[in-house]
């Protein structure tokens, strides 16, 4: 028997990111600066890592309910609220998971299966292609454009959709761009979407990391809430990504039948990190502040230092991203990432892990300490500066 040909063909001919390669290499150099990794630097607050362990401590072990403890759906309720003007039943309308990659799976699980399409917007994170395949659906790729700032525009989603269409995932502020969408932009898609019976599975982890203005849910427009499943967490705002805690915010109708799969998949999410996601969302907002302003001042770092080296780089408002254009170099974006890493030992991933329309960029992460991003960028400029064709355009510049 030919086993790997049992495999289900939507599983077996998914490829595997196309970041890992990178990792890979990394691992066995020493030296190196990684500025590829989409996680923060920062460890956890002390005061979440001390309820975790307390909860250890008093021997708080067991399973909780399928959703989550009631308490924390209530702070997670409050927050959202305080925060981003949502309202959602603590009781009915969240789900806690591990995770928002879970959330993002069991959503598509519950609303799409073959014959449906999964309007996705790239460059994105890498999952929702491979979660919507998984169920059968069809990916619906959009590709967003360097001249808008990577935002989706209207003309762009009309084109996409089709009577086929079940789901819109709206992933902002965006990984790997930066990119976030404003209270207009969003108006322009809602006009696009009211008339319409489509679901927006609304990706909003990066919400905490917006460095202009307050972030903005497309489920806050009246007429998008029921259709709209809001993914968030703590990985990101609070340094948690190895706790995996999420939650999915919606419609009762939506949220109960995700937290059957769930009931089913999952059980319940690890119930330590749960007591150190309370402890967060109730004690926390100052340590957010203040990585926040951290990320800030590092961002307008390695903007201007990637275009000090000569790239073109729209300022990216969200995330901790930049996603500059290597096109002058003459490379492409693989050959780009993978000569740097041996060369120069900086990673960076390559704009084609998060889509096709991602050739021609890099991604780079400011999640790190300021001194390894001005090493990096030093080592990155090094790397460039041997280049033929940016020798050649250097020459043409001083003629």
């Amino acid at each position: 028997m030919n086993i790997k040909d049992k495999i289900v063909p939507q599983v077996r001919n998914m490829p595997p990111s196309g970041i890992r390669k990178y990792f890979d290499l990394i691992n066995e150099m020493k030296d190196a600066i990684s500025l590829g990794v989409g996680e923060p630097d920062f460890v956890t607050p002390w005061s979440i890592r001390e309820a975790g362990i307390y909860s250890l401590e008093k021997g708080h072990t067991h399973y909780s309910s399928n959703a989550g403890f009631i308490e924390l759906r209530a702070e997670i309720s409050s927050y959202l609220k305080r925060r981003f003007n949502l309202e959602y039943d603590p009781a009915r309308e969240i789900l806690v998971t591990v995770g928002g990659s879970e959330a993002i799976d069991i959503a598509l699980r519950a609303l799409v299966g073959p014959g449906d399409e999964v309007i996705i917007p790239e460059p994105c994170f890498v999952a929702y292609k491979g979660c919507t395949v998984f169920t059968g659906a069809t990916p619906v790729i959009i590709e967003l454009q360097d001249k808008d700032n990577f935002k989706l525009t209207p003309e762009l989603l009309e084109n996409a959709i089709t009577e086929r269409t079940k789901v819109l995932i709206l992933p902002f502020p965006n990984n790997p761009t930066g990119a976030v969408m404003n209270r207009r932009d969003l108006e322009k898609i809602v006009e696009v979407l009211k008339d319409k019976e489509i679901f927006i599975i609304s990706d909003e982890l990066y919400a905490e990391l917006t460095y202009e203005g307050q972030h903005v849910s497309i489920a806050s427009f009246p007429e998008m809430k029921d259709r709209t499943v809001v993914v968030n967490g703590f990985s990101k705002a609070y340094a948690m990504t190895g706790w995996r805690i999420g939650y999915a915010c919606g419609h009762p109708d939506i949220i109960s039948q995700m937290t059957k799969i769930h009931q089913y998949a999952i059980m319940c999410s690890p119930t330590t990190a749960q007591y150190a996601a309370i402890e967060a969302l109730k004690n926390g907002d100052e340590e957010v502040r203040s990585m926040v302003r951290e990320y800030n001042r590092r961002r307008r770092v390695i903007l201007n230092g990637f275009r000090r080296i000569g790239f073109s780089c729209f300022e990216p408002m969200g995330a901790f991203y930049v996603f500059p254009s290597i096109k002058s170099t003459g490379l492409s974006s693989d050959e780009f990432c993978e000569r740097l890493l041996l060369e120069e030992k900086v990673l960076v991933v390559p704009g084609t892990a998060f889509g096709s329309c991602g050739e021609g960029f890099i991604r780079a992460t400011y999640a790190n300490s300021m001194e390894n991003i001005f090493e990096a960028l030093r080592r990155i400029e090094r790397f460039v500066n041997r280049l033929p064709a940016c020798s050649t355009q250097r020459a043409a510049q001083i003629v």
